[in-house]
């Protein structure tokens, strides 16, 4: 079983501490696989088999224990003794009505560690939170990045892999971890992708927000497939399907992309305006939560190829930690300003330095920022460009494989 650090050291810490652990994440994103890891640390340190609770929500017997009294009702009789701490584990959660008000109680009744996953991002919002505010935390998981798919890649194949070689496969298949699993098959791999596809449109998307028109939703999702990336906003979706003979209003789509965006399988990373200092309220950029997922839909197209690329880029500035938008700089464009804590990155994507058009295309958006937080360009070229005004280049991967120059971009 190869670990998932990046989630699972963050987790470790809060073990035994009086809160509950979130574990949120779209499906299928190593969410059950987080879950088993922390177990096996909780045996290694001596914990009793017999400590451990574990309720799978995805597995039809656990029906009976969708409503928070029954599900409260049936984690109390299993704590045989109830000098000791018992561990609770319950995956994806929000299908339990009220689960929040069965996990506040036990939280209440002491003697209970309870670490919860899910696969909608407003589970915690509005009056849901109310019942357990301040009371959790919340670890939010992706698909692997490429340094973990890397990882996963080494105990199925061998290792003189070049590293080119694997990128290339991680941007059209992405990074589920399930994946490997599967043959070495590109049908057999596509199929898998749908299949993660459906489920998520059907259970987090369709059956949670009680969407009548499928037809539609289809649509919008197959048109920020082909538009990940670019800058977005929900009247471009409704023109385009007028376009095509589907009538739909700016209120439909606009809730259908939220939908979308609740389910996980897409996030929006909204402008701000450098100079200004404050957010832009309209026309953000969408990205996917794994390129896989637009592989299974409309394949790979060696056009789109900076699109990918920025996609890769920003679920892996989403997955160390970072908030990310889209930065606007006059009348330049920075695709990604990064921030955690006190810390900001700028960073240019780019497929390849090609001419010294595109040089200055890519450098002048970053030199035209006076400020004195580090600027990056990240490219294809293996051979670095060049310094310009500070500017550092990095060859994409070695980005990915924390390969960092200066440690400028450690989380």
């Amino acid at each position: 079983m190869v670990k998932r650090e990046l989630y699972l050291d963050k987790l470790i810490k809060w073990i035994d501490q009086p809160v509950i652990k979130i574990i949120s994440g779209v499906r299928r994103s190593g969410k059950s696989y987080l879950l088993q890891m922390l177990q096996n640390v909780l045996l290694e340190r001596g914990i009793k088999k017999d400590h451990i609770i574990f309720v799978n929500f995805e597995l039809l017997e656990n029906d009976h224990l969708r409503s928070f009294e029954k599900l409260h009702s049936y984690i109390k009789a299993m704590k045989a003794d109830q000098s000791e701490t018992f561990y609770v584990f319950i995956d994806e959660v929000q299908n339990c009505i009220g689960w929040e008000r069965a996990a506040a109680s036990l939280l209440a009744d002491g003697g209970y560690d309870l670490y919860l996953t899910g696969s909608n991002a407003q589970m915690l919002s509005g009056d849901l939170a109310t019942h357990i505010a301040g009371r959790y935390i919340e670890v939010e998981v992706y698909p692997l990045t490429f340094r973990e798919y890397r990882k996963f890649s080494d105990v199925k194949v061998s290792k003189d892999r070049s590293v080119e070689d694997l990128f290339n496969e991680y941007l059209r298949y992405g990074g589920f971890p399930g994946l490997n699993t599967v043959i070495d098959d590109d049908e057999a791999r596509r199929q898998y992708l749908k299949g993660i596809r459906n489920t998520v449109i059907l259970k987090d998307t369709i059956q949670r927000h009680q969407i009548r028109d499928v037809g539609i939703l289809e649509r919008v999702l197959l048109y920020i497939f082909d538009n990940v990336g670019q800058i977005f906003s929900a009247k471009k979706v409704t023109d385009y399907l007028k376009s095509i003979g589907i009538k739909a209003s700016l209120e439909a789509v606009t809730s259908y992309i939220k939908a979308l965006e609740d389910s996980m399988i897409i996030h929006a990373a909204p402008r701000y305006d450098i100079k200004g200092k404050r957010l832009m309220q309209r026309l953000e950029k969408y990205f996917l939560c794994d390129l896989g997922l637009r592989y299974a839909d409309i394949g790979f197209r060696n056009n789109d190829i900076s699109q990918l690329l920025e996609n890769v880029v920003y679920m892996e500035l989403r997955s160390r930690g970072y908030t990310v938008y889209v930065g606007k700089e006059g009348t330049k464009e920075v695709d990604f300003i990064a921030e955690l804590k006190d810390r900001r990155l700028y960073i240019q994507v780019c497929y390849l330095l090609a001419s010294e058009e595109v040089i200055m295309r890519e450098y002048g958006s970053l030199m035209s920022i006076r400020d004195a937080y580090p600027k990056i360009v990240l490219s294809m070229d293996y051979l670095p460009v060049g310094i310009k005004d500070g500017i550092l280049h990095q060859y994409l991967p070695d980005f990915l494989l924390e390969k960092n120059k200066m440690n400028l971009f450690q989380p």
